[in-house]
């Protein structure tokens, strides 16, 4: 039996409708968080996942609950 902590799951996220319902650019973003602009490009394209604290950092500034933004999917 397998664990459901060694299940592959996938998060996916919203960054880039968020980031253009603002009108803003991947460097906006990144600026606002923190991070370069290709840490942003790696996020929305899904090739990376970002850390609980960049999560949170997104969050703020979207002014969104985390869940609102990534979402885990099976």
């Amino acid at each position: 039996m397998e664990s459901e902590l060694d299940m592959a799951e996938t998060i996916t996220n919203r960054v880039k409708e968020l980031r253009g319902e603002r009108g803003w650019t991947q460097q906006q973003l990144a600026a606002a968080v923190a991070v370069s602009r290709q840490s942003v490009n790696s996020i929305e394209r899904n090739r990376y996942v970002p850390s609980l604290p960049l999560a949170l950092k997104f969050a703020a500034v979207f002014e969104r609950p985390t869940d609102e933004i990534f979402t885990l999917e099976d």
